[in-house]
């Protein structure tokens, strides 16, 4: 079992690693970690007494002023190399440093130097350490106008506001789930060892998933609008960046974007309702569910899926990974409709009516029991 502390823990990048390794309780021990630990000399000591390895996220991206900025990132640096020291404590510590190291800006600067102080931590006590140079992140649940300029325009795009571009800048981008996977193989890598520093890299430069301009992003962005928003119609999503892509843009649909309800075609032979149009391959399944009975609670982290009512009364709820509210949706077959299925949403379908239930399913790939990407959680 490894036990690992990542500070920063309740945000963007955090939040990710976090509910990632907590999917596998076999091999990791999550220590917990909150903000305040940084003002409390005796709950930061115990953390890291607890940790096997650390992550280091927590810093300050924006402010109003620099010199704050600074100051604070390289502050929390600091106070967490002398609760290292004091206890004499020599986790694996990893910190997250940007591209912006190399650009002359108070920010890059404050990631920079607070490496640095890690690296030389490391050096005077024998302990393992990596810095890891980390291109531009994006993924589902980021901040608007903070964490990532496609989370800023995902935003706008699905709330009715209209993007601007400020600087066309060409971006090297990396899915947050690539960046969890590159930080979990390097946990791995040092427990299979030695456990001896020289058992891992001082330095990474985590290499970039995708290189785009901002305008063909925005492009990319605009398009899933158009073709999922404006006609239902799924993207194609074969490669995994497009796949990624939009995982993160829908992520930001606003809780009324469903249920979504159906064209019903009808004459004197019976209903015809289309159930989905995707520029994808896929699999379509369908369930009858007898009255009482829940499906589903589990969750999954790539997969894109859909549930389609097409006759009885259903109750869909939802609830994100790691939260406590729970969004329900109620679907009749009288009015077929969809909803679909956030990634990292746990979700279920009861069949709420005195009939029987019939649902269709469509999902973006083939099931794979050696990678089925389901989680069991209760919603």
């Amino acid at each position: 079992m490894i036990k690992i502390g990542i500070t920063g823990q309740a945000g963007f990048i955090g939040t990710h690693l976090y509910n990632s390794f907590s999917l596998e309780p076999d091999l990791f021990e999550l220590i917990p970690f909150e903000d305040s630990f940084f003002e409390s000399e005796t709950k930061l000591k115990d953390f890291v007494v607890g940790c096997d390895v650390i992550v280091h996220l927590a810093a300050l991206n924006r402010h109003a002023e620099p010199n704050v900025l600074y100051r604070t990132n390289i502050a929390l640096v600091q106070k967490l190399i002398d609760a290292l020291e004091n206890t004499d404590s020599k986790p694996y510590v990893l910190i997250s440093s940007s591209l912006q190291e190399k650009q002359d800006n108070i920010y890059g600067r404050s990631k920079r130097e607070g490496r640095e102080l890690l690296n030389q931590w490391s050096q005077r006590n024998g302990a393992p350490f990596t810095g890891l140079i980390i291109p531009n992140v994006f993924g589902p649940f980021g901040v608007p106008f903070y964490n990532s300029v496609i989370s800023t325009f995902s935003h706008q795009l699905t709330t009715g506001l209209e993007p601007k571009i400020e600087v066309d800048n060409k971006l090297n981008l990396i899915y947050v789930g690539e960046l969890v996977k590159i930080v979990r193989d390097l946990v791995l890598q040092f427990a299979g060892s030695e456990k001896a520093p020289a058992s891992v890299p001082k330095l990474l430069n985590v290499p970039h998933q995708a290189e785009y301009k901002v305008t063909e992003l925005l492009s990319k962005l605009c398009h899933f609008k158009d073709i999922y928003l404006g006609q239902g119609v799924f993207p194609n999503l074969s490669n995994r960046f497009d796949l990624d892509l939009f995982n993160t843009f829908r992520s930001y649909l606003p809780g009324d974007q469903f249920p979504r309800a159906y064209t019903r075609n009808r004459d004197q032979r019976g209903d015809y309702v289309e159930i989905a149009r995707s520029i994808s391959t896929g699999q379509s399944a369908f369930s009858t569910t007898k009255p009482g009975i829940t499906r589903g609670n589990h969750f999954h982290t790539r997969k894109v899926e859909r549930f389609a009512v097409i006759k009885g009364r259903a109750s869909i709820k939802l609830r994100r990974y790691g939260k406590s509210e729970v969004t329900e949706y109620i679907l009749d077959g009288e009015k077929p409709a969809y909803v679909d299925m956030p990634i990292w949403y746990t979700h279920n379908i009861t069949n709420i009516g005195d009939s029987e239930l019939f649902t269709i399913f469509w999902i973006n790939e083939f099931y794979d029991p050696n990678n089925p990407d389901t989680y069991f959680e209760e919603v």
